[in-house]
């Protein structure tokens, strides 16, 4: 039996001081607070899930040190580890360097999301970096949104050898207004890129009163684009609980899946991210 993975899970203790978008008023409230492993491992025993990749929340190299260290305690059922690094530190590349001779870390993710240049992705003062990860065979997770599609597809065919993975389906906003150009940009990224993309972080892009029958028209799309083969299940946990349970999210994505042969499933739920991340 392949290994049933969750590659998109994080976990946090606000107390570090690093998380600024975790705050304990709006939306973050109710998941501003410490999730261990305490908290995640019941659920994935009650979903079959073996282990998960552990991805860092802060944009800062202590995190990633915690997270580090909590993926090599005994029991820890994580496999790997998406971090951070200052990819706009002068001595960029030494840090890569430094991180990837950690054998859990497997990948890094600059968090695209909250830079206020769209473009940032493409600068060339983060190309040593760039190639340090290239050279270390770690894994680019992209944390995007639709701004980003466009830059993502000129980035991606800039740096064909380094190995990447789009995040959450690069958030689209679950309208009919914008269905239409968030599929095109995926399709392009599909089409014409090696990327994989994650399954991961939808439910959360729901709007109020949204149902999750409304991910329907953007689950089909990145399956007829990426296919079994590039697709990576993972939950987003504990994002994932501002709009749904975990089991929940587990149910919703089987179903969607079901109609595929189970080797096509097994590669979703775990073979992809085995093969992505080493």
């Amino acid at each position: 039996m392949s290994l049933r993975i969750d590659a998109h899970q994080h976990y946090w203790s606000p107390i570090h001081g690093d998380y600024g978008w975790l705050v304990p008023t709006g939306a973050t409230a109710p998941i501003c607070r410490d999730f261990g492993v305490a908290d995640l491992h019941p659920l994935l025993d009650a979903t079959g899930v073996d282990a998960t990749v552990l991805v860092q929340a802060a944009p800062s190299e202590a995190e990633t040190w915690r997270l580090l260290d909590i993926a090599a305690r005994p029991g820890s059922r994580v496999i790997g580890v998406v971090g951070w690094c200052d990819f706009e530190a002068a001595d960029a590349a030494e840090r890569v360097r430094r991180l990837a001779a950690q054998p859990l870390l497997k990948g890094l993710r600059p968090m695209l999301q909250d830079l206020p240049d769209a473009r940032w992705i493409l600068r060339r003062d983060i190309e040593p970096a760039l190639a340090a990860m290239q050279a270390s065979d770690l894994v680019l997770d992209l944390l995007i949104k639709p701004v980003h599609l466009d830059a993502t597809l000129e980035f991606a065919k800039r740096w064909p050898g380094l190995r990447m993975v789009i995040d959450h389906a690069a958030k689209p906003v679950v309208d009919g207004a914008h269905f239409t150009q968030w599929s095109i940009g995926m399709r392009a990224l599909a089409r014409e890129t090696h990327l994989h993309c994650k399954l991961s972080g939808l439910m959360t892009q729901l709007p109020p009163g949204g149902s999750p029958g409304d991910l329907q028209p953007h689950v089909e799309l990145l399956l007829a684009e990426f296919g079994p083969r590039r697709l990576i299940w993972g939950s987003d946990w504990p994002v994932l609980t501002l709009a749904a349970d975990y089991e929940l999210w587990h149910a919703l994505s089987r179903r969607w899946l079901a109609g595929l042969p189970e080797d096509d499933i097994a590669r979703v739920f775990g073979r992809n991210a085995l093969a992505l991340y080493g």
